[in-house]
C-alpha cells in the first residue's frame, strides 16, 4: 500500500492535460473508487456520467463561463450527481466519491481538477446544473455536484509543502483552545 499522506501532498488540481487517452484500466480504477466510497446509510446517493467525447466535453466546458473552459482538453469528465430523495446527505455523499476518484488518479499518475456546479450559473437566468442537465438529458430529481477533469498531466505541479499547514484551523477540545 503507498503512502497516504504522500499521496495527498502529490495531488494537485491539474488544469492542463496532454492530447493522450487513459486507458480502460485507469477509467475502471477511478470509477472503482467512486464506487467503493462510503455513503451515509449505504445508501448510493450518487450518480457518475463519464464523458469522453470531445464535441460534448467542449459543451460541458461552457457550464460556468470562464472557470470551466480548461476542461474541454481533458481526456475524461465525470459528471458526479446526487439524488436528494435518496439522501438527504448526497452532496456528502458525492463529495467523498469525487475525491476518492481524484486521489486514485493521482496514485496512477493521472491529473485531475474539480469544477464545482452546484450553486453556480451558467447565466444569469440557468444554473451551471440545469445547463448541464439539459445537455446530458439528466432527468429530476438528480442534482449535479461537479465535473471532474481527468487526463495526463502536461507537467508535474509543486507538491504541497507540509510545513506550511494551517496548524490555526485545528482546535482542541473547544473553539477556543488551540494547538
Amino acid at each position: 500500500m503507498n503512502n497516504f499522506q504522500q499521496l495527498q501532498i502529490r495531488r494537485r488540481s491539474i488544469r492542463k492535460y496532454r492530447e493522450e487517452l487513459l486507458s480502460p484500466d485507469e477509467t475502471k480504477k477511478i470509477f472503482e473508487a467512486a464506487l467503493l466510497s462510503p455513503t451515509s446509510k449505504n445508501r448510493h446517493s450518487w450518480e457518475f456520467i463519464a464523458v469522453e467525447d470531445k464535441e460534448m466535453g467542449e459543451k460541458l466546458s461552457k457550464c460556468k463561463p470562464k472557470s470551466a473552459e480548461f476542461i474541454a482538453d481533458a481526456a475524461l469528465l465525470v459528471v458526479v450527481i446526487g439524488n436528494p430523495l435518496v439522501s438527504d446527505a448526497w452532496v456528502e455523499d458525492a463529495s467523498i466519491a469525487a475525491i476518492n476518484m481524484q486521489m486514485q488518479a493521482e496514485e496512477l499518475g493521472i491529473g485531475s481538477c474539480w469544477i464545482q456546479v452546484r450553486n453556480r450559473f451558467y447565466s444569469e437566468n440557468v444554473t451551471s446544473g440545469e445547463y448541464i442537465n439539459d445537455l446530458l438529458e439528466v432527468p429530476m430529481p438528480l442534482e449535479v455536484l461537479c465535473i471532474i477533469a481527468f487526463g495526463k498531466k502536461e507537467k508535474e505541479r509543486t507538491p504541497a509543502d507540509i510545513e506550511n499547514l494551517h496548524w490555526e484551523k485545528v482546535h482542541i477540545g473547544t473553539y477556543s483552545d488551540k494547538i
